[in-house]
């Protein structure tokens, strides 16, 4: 199964890897990359110093702006605690639910070492390549609500596994 994937920003290329050992989270992810899923898709909440966070199809449309962060599909991903929120690393946002169960698309990429973070959310994957971008784009201007004013949109996510 691919694990590698380019998400390709308005403000440039992430290279990322998914982990083996969080096998939901990693094929929730694929399925959604392969169903163009998170095309359009805007980081809603960016905090510099900490991390960005997307996958909320509400992001798509200005008119809903209050209620970007609250999107996604009806169902949630049961957790698969095992790796820390170091810099670089995807996990998977939740809402507050007693079995830190994930949002059925929403992740975020620590854009430092959340170590605070650690025991409560699933880590499920890497930057391999593109942390500037991250960087970049944690540094955008952004609203009261941490949702960038000028939007920093997802084009699109794209296997980037080789062929043997």
């Amino acid at each position: 199964m691919a694990n590698n994937f380019i998400i390709k920003t308005s403000q440039g290329d992430i290279a990322i890897t998914l982990y083996d050992d969080t096998p939901l989270h990693r094929d929730n992810f694929i399925k959604h990359a392969e169903e163009n899923y998170y095309d359009g898709i805007r980081f809603h909440r960016v905090i510099q110093g900490f991390m960005i966070q997307t996958g909320d199809p509400l992001s798509r449309d200005d008119d809903k702006r209050m209620l970007h962060g609250t999107g996604g599909p009806d169902y949630r991903i049961d957790a698969e605690i095992k790796h820390p929120n170091k810099k670089g690393t995807l996990a998977a946002a939740r809402d507050n639910n007693p079995q830190k169960a994930s949002s059925g698309s929403q992740f975020y990429i620590n854009q430092a070492d959340n170590s605070f973070l650690d025991g409560d959310y699933t880590v499920f994957g890497e930057v391999t390549d593109g942390i500037d971008i991250v960087d970049t784009i944690a540094g955008v201007e952004t609203d009261f609500n941490d949702n960038p004013v000028e939007p920093v949109t997802i084009i699109t996510i794209e296997s980037s596994t080789p062929a043997n």
